[in-house]
């Protein structure tokens, strides 16, 4: 597993020895380092250059789009045709008129669409840039304390303390460098994930969050044909499915306005309690040769994350797995009661669909590799019953108001007792009464308000 970056597995097809065979996981150095070809070291070392001078932030995302597209382009990508933009548009709309029967929530999608691998690599960057570099600065940081501190390399060279002060200050060249480096490592790794996982994703919604742009909700036909292939369930039901996953959760993230910052929050939170194996970093440093582009794949991946077995930490993974598997199991059940009486098979594709998100499906390969999380598939079940128990409590109105807000949303203790939540004997009442008051904004020029309003 050792050259699956980021501790990504190989997605539910099948080994690496048979991907990298394959092409799924080409070498992402052959394009950066002149083609990888071993005598062309003034092309090697003017590329190295070239992303050791990167000053966007702790990822060189640039690196990242090229990687993932070449990895795309390696797996096997084709354009879409308009035969089948017409049926991901008409499936979006035929799904959009299902879901109204199925929840409270209106349409939140307004442009379907059907995207290339290399489309949905492109229209999704900016979301994985807002999820990724916190976990990335984390390293970049541990990597310049690793050179400046009393055990680091200048250290152990003899530099005096004006000196490291000039080399590795915050402006400093070797600063400089190791920002550099460290976003030309999380570059080349989440460019080739990525790569990697646009070749599973059926959508812009796969891994829990809305990762297309705005309004947009998108299919990809080409993922979407290997997702029913040997269901035995015919094309147009598979299509359909899938079209109600996801316009189910735009509508969700669309009329639920804290959710999406609630989750990428969660995530920061989380990363805040991973330590960087400097051992491991410095071990790398050590390792790389701009004149060997294999050497470099290697040295680059895999192992610097761990988390911390803290109660703080415990508590942010508990947190962050609760709420993305409430968020797949609220669509889980919307979509079964949208697609059961249409859809011959629809309960069939459902077991489907829990068995691939079980077996390491995109949401999980995602967040295991990039925040070293992993979903049980037991909470996303028991995230499903729970939502289906509140239906037959409270009736569709009520399941959704418990999205009014984060203080009324379930726990992980909930979720071990379904039905005490959904009649409300789980826990004491919240009075809510003042939230509209305090939440909206006063009116220019108006003053404090007295407790009668006045």
């Amino acid at each position: 597993m050792g050259d699956i970056p980021f501790g990504f597995g190989p997605g539910a097809g099948g080994d690496p020895e048979k991907r990298r065979d394959e092409g799924a996981d080409a070498d992402p150095f052959a394009a950066i380092f002149g083609g990888g070809q071993p005598g062309d070291i003034g092309a090697a070392f003017q590329r190295l250059g070239q992303l050791l001078s990167w000053q966007g932030g702790p990822v060189n995302w640039d690196l990242a789009r090229d990687v993932a597209r070449q990895a795309v382009a390696a797996a096997g990508d084709r354009s879409v045709s308009g035969a089948e933009r017409a049926e991901i548009s008409d499936a979006m709309r035929l799904a959009e008129l299902w879901l109204d029967a199925a929840t409270a929530f209106p349409a939140g999608a307004t442009s379907p669409e059907a995207w290339s691998r290399a489309e949905w690599v492109e229209a999704t960057l900016p979301a994985w840039r807002h999820l990724v570099d916190p976990v990335a600065a984390k390293a970049v940081e541990s990597m310049g304390s690793m050179l400046s501190g009393e055990g680091g390399p200048m250290a152990a060279m003899g530099a005096a303390p004006e000196q490291l002060q000039r080399l590795l200050g915050a402006t400093g060249p070797l600063q400089q460098m190791m920002r550099g480096l460290g976003g030309a490592m999380f570059g080349s790794q989440i460019g080739q994930a990525l790569g990697s996982l646009a070749t599973e994703v059926v959508g812009s919604t796969d891994v829990g969050l809305p990762l297309a742009p705005g309004t947009k909700a998108a299919l990809l036909p080409q993922n979407v044909a290997a997702f029913g292939q040997g269901l035995g369930v015919p094309a147009d039901q598979v299509r359909l499915y899938l079209a109600l996953r996801e316009s189910a959760h735009h509508r969700l993230f669309a009329h639920v306005p804290w959710l999406r910052a609630h989750l990428v929050e969660a995530v920061s939170a989380y990363a805040q309690g991973i330590s960087v194996d400097t051992s491991r970093l410095e071990e790398l440093v050590g390792r790389i040769d701009p004149t060997n582009p294999e050497a470099i794949q290697q040295a680059l991946t895999g192992g610097l994350f761990e988390p911390e077995d803290t109660p703080q930490q415990k508590a942010a993974l508990a947190r962050l797995e609760t709420a993305l598997a409430l968020v797949e199991g609220w669509v889980d059940e919307v979509v079964d009661a949208a697609a059961r009486p249409h859809l011959p098979a629809a309960s069939a594709l459902r077991e489907t669909v829990r068995r691939r998100r079980a077996s390491g499906g995109p949401a999980e390969a995602t967040f295991s590799s990039l925040v070293g999380l992993q979903l049980r598939p037991r909470r996303l079940r028991e995230a499903a019953a729970l939502w289906g128990a509140v239906l037959a409590v409270r009736g569709t109105e009520g399941r959704e108001a418990v999205w009014g807000h984060p203080d009324l949303m379930p726990t992980g203790e909930d979720l071990d007792q379904p039905d005490a939540f959904a009649s409300g004997s789980s826990s004491a009442p919240l009075d809510l009464s003042g939230l509209e008051d305090t939440a909206a904004p006063p009116e220019p020029g108006a003053g404090p308000r007295s407790e009668d309003g006045g």
